[in-house]
């Protein structure tokens, strides 16, 4: 019998280890299909298709340039791109569709997706309109599939501490006043993709200007804040203050919301002289703001300092989306009424059409 030394067994003890743990994390990869190109936060998803972190088998996307563009960037096989995601979903089996693709083309993707069971990771917001979001979570419902919505500040640190502080902890007590600001200094300045321009500037494709592209953080994060539950009323004024580079599209949107015992205020706008992404949140006793990503600043009744410091890091299904919609699959998250979810975004959705209604008309537009 051969005899192990110490070292030697330790060594054998680590190589099996690592042997396991290489083995549960290719298991654990997501194998999903691309439903378009032409939405820069594409490159985040094919960045971490490099780093091994997702299985991506099979992007569908019509315009051959783009297809070329990324074929070189990425050194991706011909075999990889589809014309159409109907054409890609007879040939393989995603566990999720990853929609890059503009608002008005979530519908479709739906179309496909739900029939064949397979569930659905759309970038904000959810669809362009009522009537299509209404569709779309008809088949998800239908289909019995997910139906999802990808924001970028879902998986901020700051927020969800923010959200635990102020739900759970009640730090602030019952919550009175919700001003979010959300924006850059316009897509054009800041040099976005001539294909996601294109669109992002479309009223038939986007359905609006920074209302839409900017609002929709502010919404999806105060119907989180509200429990789920939409405002009784919208009002909105926007501006197109760079008339001559946006003609067709509003640049600057100011939304109110008005809830039963509080108020929210959406500041969205391609005219900030930075980019910005934050969350105040004013409550019966205190305040705390989201000051980015990492970063918050709190003050209670009767304290003359703020208190400044650092979110505490994110569990893996809540860190990004890739994690999260793992966790989903599996059934260890439930996402009813998150950020992501179908509910809350059905919500979002009517929100930015009640906003786009009173900014056209001038008058408050009541949530039925």
């Amino acid at each position: 019998m051969k005899i192990f030394t110490s070292s030697s067994y330790f060594r054998g003890l680590a190589l099996i280890a690592f042997i396991c743990l290489s083995f549960y994390a290719n298991a654990q990869k997501l194998n999903v299909a691309v439903a378009g190109l032409n939405h820069d936060h594409i490159y985040l998803i094919m960045n971490s298709y490099q780093k091994g972190e997702v299985n991506v088998i099979g992007i569908a996307e019509p315009n051959q340039q783009l297809v070329d563009r990324f074929k070189k960037q990425y050194k991706l096989a011909d075999s990889l791109f589809y014309p159409d995601l109907t054409s890609l979903l007879k040939k393989k089996k995603p566990q999720v569709v990853l929609a890059y693709n503009a608002i008005s083309d979530h519908l479709a993707v739906v179309e496909a997706a739900a029939p064949l069971g397979i569930s659905v990771m759309v970038e904000k917001p959810l669809a362009i309109n009522v009537k299509q979001a209404q569709k779309m979570a008809d088949l998800a419902r239908k289909y019995k599939i997910h139906l999802l919505t990808n924001y970028e500040t879902t998986w901020y640190p700051s927020n969800q501490e923010a959200y635990l502080d102020i739900k759970e902890k009640k730090t602030i007590g019952d919550v009175r006043k919700m001003i979010v600001h959300d924006g850059h200094q316009g897509p054009k300045e800041i040099g976005v993709s001539k294909e996601f321009l294109s669109w992002l500037t479309d009223p038939k494709k986007n359905g609006a200007g920074a209302l839409v592209d900017f609002g929709c953080y502010g919404a999806n994060l105060m119907t989180w804040l509200m429990d789920g539950k939409a405002p009784i009323s919208v009002s909105a004024v926007t501006h197109q203050i760079k008339k001559d580079v946006y003609p067709l599209v509003d640049d600057d949107a100011t939304i109110l919301l008005e809830y039963p015992n509080a108020t929210g205020i959406i500041e969205a706008s391609w005219n900030w002289p930075f980019s910005i992404k934050d969350m105040e949140v004013f409550g019966k006793t205190g305040y705390i703001q989201a000051v980015n990503d990492q970063n918050l600043r709190s003050k209670v009744n009767g304290k003359p300092e703020y208190s400044i410091y650092k979110a505490k890091p994110l569990t893996p299904a809540y860190a990004n989306h890739l994690g999260y919609l793992a966790a989903v699959l599996r059934n260890e998250i439930q996402p009813v009424n998150d950020l992501s979810s179908l509910e809350n975004n059905l919500i979002v959705v009517k929100i930015l059409e009640a906003a786009k209604t009173s900014a056209k008309t001038g008058k408050k537009v009541m949530i039925k």
